[in-house]
């Protein structure tokens, strides 16, 4: 078992509600929900409930040492580790619904693309609609938004729920190939164009 596997499985039992998953997500998943991130320029990208870095590693890679990389968690565990490992990323404990605040205390006008971790099925409709409103009032118009959900769970109230939301929301919704390599499987929603709350 790796250190990261290691440190996501401890986390999970410590605060099962918040991490949501006893394993780090794939590295097919982790390119699926990268996708978004351009080839070229200065993109600013948030990752949201990065965990161990599954995400992170990916999106650094895509990156290359442009723009600039936002990870935002409310496990301090998680974002200590993360500063450890990517010397180059900008890793904040925090709640994604503090998401306008960070952006301004960094100068940054908008996010072009956000990556999320996080565990939308776990979430409340009161919390999915209050980080939706959040990144969607940083995501720039042209910007994308990727996130994904359990295979088992899609059709879970919580998960209907947020789709339902994310339709809201955005005016392009599309729902991506089933992520076999993933445990568990998963699909991964592609959301461009928000809608301002």
């Amino acid at each position: 078992m790796s250190s990261s596997t290691l440190s996501f499985a401890c986390e999970f039992l410590r605060e099962p509600r918040s991490v949501a998953s006893v394993t780090p997500s794939s590295q097919a998943l982790s390119r699926q929900v990268s996708l978004p991130i351009p080839a070229s320029g200065q993109p600013t990208v948030i990752e949201l409930g990065p965990g161990t870095g599954a995400f992170t590693r990916q999106i650094q890679t895509t990156l290359g040492g442009r723009g600039h990389h936002l990870a935002v968690d409310v496990n301090a565990r998680f974002t200590a580790l993360l500063g450890e490992r990517f010397p180059g990323l900008d890793a904040v404990t925090a709640d994604a619904r503090e998401l306008p605040r960070l952006l301004r205390e960094r100068r940054l006008p908008h996010a072009d693309v956000i990556v999320s971790g996080l565990p939308w099925a776990a979430f409340d409709g009161g919390t999915q609609r209050d980080i939706l409103d959040a990144l969607t009032t940083v995501l720039h118009p042209d910007g994308g938004f990727t996130t994904f959900a359990y295979v088992h769970a899609r059709w879970s109230g919580p998960a209907r729920r947020f789709r339902s939301a994310l339709n809201d929301r955005f005016e392009e919704v599309v729902l991506g190939r089933t992520v076999w390599a993933n445990v568990p499987p998963a699909l991964v929603y592609h959301c461009r164009r928000p809608k301002r709350p």
